[in-house]
This record gives structure tokens, C-alpha cells and sequence, in this order.
């Protein structure tokens, strides 16, 4: 099979791309080219096509730079702007996998005639003869990607290829520095690639600063309705917020609600943060849509603790509560046990 490789310049899409070689496919490499701000850092950035370009010529396979910077920018720099102009809580790199890794570089490697795409995402993915593609948890519950997969269909599924979902990262790790490859003890991204770091801990603020107009906000104790703080712009408080609100309260106090039109953030305890429910919007499904009622796991963050819910309708999908409340903007991943059966974004 002729496989194009996603290479990211890091140790586990090169891992993938040996694995998929020693099985005997065809395989070749690509990286995309997204963000060329300045300070490029962060995944995809030139030094990380660099350490792509030397895997490649490590393992003896070709390589190629798809530029995708225009499409980035619109498909996920743009949006992630707007959404934060709203005082919602985007998640920048879903959107990047549903619109260039497994949108546009999909669709590059199909008319460049490959087979397959492969990735070095830990979740797996399993073929039934006798029915549609499943989408299961990676082995590694400690580097489970597929929360950041779970917007994928049955139909992308058929065409993608995960190499590393039955590894365990020490194993990947290991399994690169017996190749000699070059990436084997290159750390993990944790950062948003196009948010460059640099001195102070305020680079979300400089870089929206740059695209929307931030406000400063008050503060509002949802209990007695009274001012009790500011912040310097509510276009950066996330619903769910503990840390870095600026005031002092007897008990643990959370952003509740963001109201960017009145410039206001309503704070209270932990118990306030509990609702019945969360309305949801952009449903994808794996394979067949769920039935209203249906018992799932829900998850609202890479590494979250799924809790059990129940899909509800009125007027629109819900998780019944009550549970805390979800950022708007954030993805939900459902799941039946390790099967990921769909995923939305709250509201």
C-alpha cells in the first residue's frame, strides 16, 4: 500500500512512518507548512520541518512540504480570533485536524494518488468487514488522542491509518532511539503553534491583541449581584476559570459566565458551576447517530475524565446533568466504552 505520512517533526509521527515501512508499505513523507508569524515555533514550524526532513532522510523515504499557511489561517487562526471575540474557549487543534491534517492533507495525498494516510495520533482504529470503520481509545490511556480525533467519520476513517494506537509512548520512544532517529528524545508539543511564547506568561493576550479589540470586565458574585473584582479583558476568561481572576473571596470562586456585550464575568462557588445540562451544536457522528436516550461518556478535554450521561432532545441534542458546565466552544467526545461514537461542540 502507498501511504503518505503526516511528519511532524516529532518522535511519534516518526515512529509511525518506521512502523509502516518495516510492514512493508510504500511510504513517503509530508509536513504542512502552517504558521509563518513571526517567531514560527510551536508543531509545524521550520525547525520542525527541519527534524522531519532528517527523519526522512533517515529512514530512507522521500519527503515533501505541503504549504497550507493560508488555509490555516483562515480555517483555524481566524475562527479561533472571532470565537474568543465572543468569550468562547475554542479548541485550536481539533479545528486543525478536521480542516488540514485530515481535511486539506487528505485530500492532497488522495490526488497525488496514495492509499492512505497515516498519523502518529495514540487511538486506534478498527475494520469490520461487516460493517463501518470504529474509532477506539489508543492503548496508552496516559497519551489517549483520540478526544482530538473524535470529529473523524467512518468514511475519513477507511482512508487513515494510526500506527502507534496499540503502543505505549515509552515503547515509541524506545523504538526511535534504537533507529537512531532523530527526534527519539525530542519533547512533546504542549502549546497552541501559533501563540509564541516569550517573556511574561501573556502571549494569548498579545497575540488576540493584535486581531480583536480586547475589554476589561468586571467581576460579578452571582450570589448577591455585586462587583467584586475586574479583569483585564474578559475576552480571555474561560467559563470553568479558578486561577488568574484578580480577587480574593472566603471559599473558591469560578467564572461562571462570560458576557463579552456587558463586559462582565459572573463568578461563584463550585456548586454554581453544576447545570443540567449543555445544549450542543456541530454533531458529528462515527458511524450511526445515537438514539435520544442513549447512555455515553462524555469528555470535555484532552485528558478530562469521562463521566456517564445521556443524550436528550429538546430543540436541540443535550447531556443530561447535572455536571459542570462546559466552556462554549469546547469539544465533547462521546463514547461507548473505548469506541468513540461522536463528538460536538458545547454552546
Amino acid at each position: 500500500m502507498r501511504v503518505l505520512v503526516g511528519l511532524s517533526g516529532g518522535v511519534d509521527s516518526s515512529v509511525a512512518a518506521a512502523l509502516l515501512l518495516e510492514a512493508g508499505h510504500e511510504v513517503v513523507g509530508a509536513t504542512m507548512k502552517l504558521w509563518g508569524g513571526a517567531g514560527d515555533s510551536g508543531c509545524c514550524s521550520v525547525a520542525d520541518v527541519e527534524d522531519a526532513r532528517r527523519v526522512a532522510s533517515r529512514l530512507g523515504i522521500d519527503h515533501h512540504v505541503f504549504n497550507f499557511v493560508d488555509e490555516f489561517d483562515a480555517a483555524v487562526v481566524v475562527p479561533y480570533a472571532q470565537a474568543h471575540s465572543l468569550g468562547h474557549t475554542p479548541n485550536p487543534c481539533i479545528e486543525c485536524n478536521r480542516h488540514l491534517k485530515f481535511g486539506k492533507f487528505v485530500e492532497r495525498a488522495g490526488r497525488l494518488g496514495f492509499d492512505a494516510v497515516a498519523t502518529g495520533h495514540y487511538a486506534r482504529i478498527v475494520r469490520d468487514p461487516a460493517g463501518p470503520s470504529q474509532l477506539l481509545r489508543g492503548r496508552d490511556t496516559a497519551k489517549d488522542q483520540s478526544y482530538v480525533v473524535s470529529m473523524l467519520t467512518a468514511g475519513e476513517l477507511d482512508g487513515l491509518m494510526f500506527p502507534l494506537g496499540e503502543l505505549e509512548k515509552r515503547e515509541v520512544r524506545e523504538r526511535a532511539r534504537e533507529l537512531g532517529l532523530p527526534t527519539w528524545a525530542k519533547p512533546d508539543s504542549q502549546e497552541v503553534c501559533f501563540v509564541v511564547r516569550g517573556p511574561g506568561s501573556d502571549a494569548r493576550r498579545r497575540f488576540l491583541a493584535e486581531r480583536i479589540e480586547l475589554h476589561p470586565g468586571r467581576l460579578i458574585e452571582r450570589s448577591t449581584g455585586a462587583v467584586v473584582g475586574a479583569v483585564p479583558a474578559v475576552e480571555l476568561v474561560t467559563v470553568g476559570q479558578r486561577r488568574g481572576l484578580g480577587f480574593s473571596a472566603s471559599g473558591r470562586r469560578y467564572a461562571i459566565e462570560v458576557d463579552v456585550a456587558t463586559a462582565s464575568v459572573v463568578v461563584g462557588t463550585e456548586e454554581d458551576l453544576l447545570v443540567d445540562h449543555v445544549e450542543l451544536t456541530q454533531r458529528t457522528w462515527v458511524a450511526d447517530r445515537l438514539a435520544v436516550g442513549a447512555l455515553v461518556a462524555a469528555q470535555t478535554s484532552a485528558h478530562g475524565r469521562a463521566r456517564p450521561v445521556r443524550l436528550t432532545k429538546t430543540g436541540a441534542d443535550y447531556l443530561e446533568g447535572p455536571a459542570r458546565r462546559v466552556a462554549p466552544g469546547q469539544t465533547v467526545a462521546l463514547y461507548e466504552g473505548d469506541q468513540v461514537v461522536g463528538s460536538a461542540i458545547a454552546t
